[in-house]
């Protein structure tokens, strides 16, 4: 008899301990980290917050990367950095359903946090999702669907900033081009290069390390949580490999390099149709980089893209070469003194190309050679 009331009172001192804690060890808070996809929007992976809980029956992941399509001016406010973004709820099913179909891996860790914090984790999830903190303006570095998650963490969870992710003085560029380098997206590199300035050029810390999914699963995987490691499981909730992975191919740089030496053997041939052909080579070139130039001041004055700001590529895209392209046909007096300046512009930025506060693509050079050698031999005719 007295060896049944000690079995009764052994399995019940858990189920007391857990009812004097909160009741909530029905509770299984993780974290799913997405795999990078195909596509741009997709390059760089995706976070979300999973919490089952048994007592309701159900499996919901929390996801802070949403935004409405059907908004009528979706791609203005995209352009101008003014999209809001918002924490969704869906199903698991639901939510795994396009990581599935793109073949994206899943990975799931456990959070090892006791019964409070995963009821105030629950609760503060629930009051963003209804109140007007579910929206909130995207950043690309420092207010993302992932950086969303780390502050979660970082507040309630314990996560904790001590383990170094990256090596020392790495920028959120060079982070953003080991994804871009690995899915041999090279045009995709080149965009990002030139519309995002010199703030991306910035050193990273520990804690804005973690602004892209794979490093914040590897915070969670260092962070210790007393008295243990953060982390009480790990799981791939899909497994699909990545297969093997193409070499990087700077495609921009080879076929910026093939034009610019086309371009300056038709430039050679003292000929009438080749020197017409020359000025309409000139005349899209000079186009091309007035409007590049044009484009970049607007992302830095007239959006809130932080991360547009102070863009080094206007050295060499300058927004006036807009008007030196149509004068090109007319020449006028002043057009010499533009490509004497201009020119001076560009041999101090190519000079300085390894030195400048923004890393500029390396595609870029043979464009930024060909508009030196176009400026002096246009000024000389001048």
């Amino acid at each position: 008899m007295k060896k049944i009331v000690l079995i009764c009172l052994l399995i019940g001192i858990p189920f007391c301990s857990s009812f004097a804690q909160g009741g909530s060890s029905h509770l299984r808070i993780s974290v799913l980290t997405c795999a990078p996809g195909q596509e741009l929007y997709s390059t760089f992976g995706h976070t979300a917050i999973r919490i089952i809980d048994s007592s309701r029956q159900t499996d919901l992941v929390y996801n802070y990367g949403t935004f409405d399509f059907s908004d009528p001016d979706f791609y203005s406010k995209f352009t101008r950095g003014k999209l809001d973004y918002f924490l969704s709820v869906a199903p698991l099913e639901d939510f795994m359903y396009e990581y599935r179909s793109e073949n994206r891996d899943v990975h799931e860790q456990v959070l090892a946090v006791t019964d409070s914090t995963k009821k105030i984790i629950q609760q503060a999830l629930a009051e963003n999702l209804a109140g007007p903190a579910r929206y909130y303006q995207y950043d690309f570095l420092y207010n993302n669907c992932t950086s969303r998650v780390r502050d979660i963490l970082m507040k309630y969870a314990g996560l904790k900033a001590d383990q170094v992710l990256v090596p020392a003085g790495t920028s959120f560029r060079d982070m953003l081009h080991e994804y871009l380098d690995k899915g041999n997206q090279a045009w995709s590199k080149l965009g990002i290069d030139l519309v995002l300035g010199s703030p991306i050029d910035q050193k990273a810390n520990i804690a804005e390390s973690m602004f892209l999914p794979d490093y914040l699963m590897k915070g969670i995987d260092s962070s210790v949580h007393t008295p243990s490691s953060m982390v009480l499981q790990e799981k791939i909730l899909i497994n699909r490999g990545n297969g093997q992975q193409e070499p990087f191919r700077n495609t921009p740089l080879i076929l910026f390099s093939v034009l610019a030496i086309v371009a300056g053997m038709i430039a050679s041939i003292e000929h009438k149709t080749a020197i017409t052909f020359t000025k309409l080579i000139d005349f899209f070139l000079f186009l091309f980089t007035g409007l590049t130039g044009c484009l970049l001041l607007f992302m830095w004055f007239g959006t809130d893209h932080a991360a547009c700001a102070a863009n080094y590529n206007l050295l060499w895209a300058l927004p006036f070469n807009l008007v030196a392209a149509f004068a090109v046909w007319k020449q006028p007096v002043w057009l010499q003194r533009y490509f004497t300046v201009y020119a001076v512009i560009l041999l101090v930025t190519l000079l300085g190309w390894f030195w400048l506060p923004q890393e500029l693509n390396t595609a870029l050079l043979p464009v930024c050679l060909w508009l030196l050698f176009r400026s002096i031999r246009l000024r000389k005719k001048l």
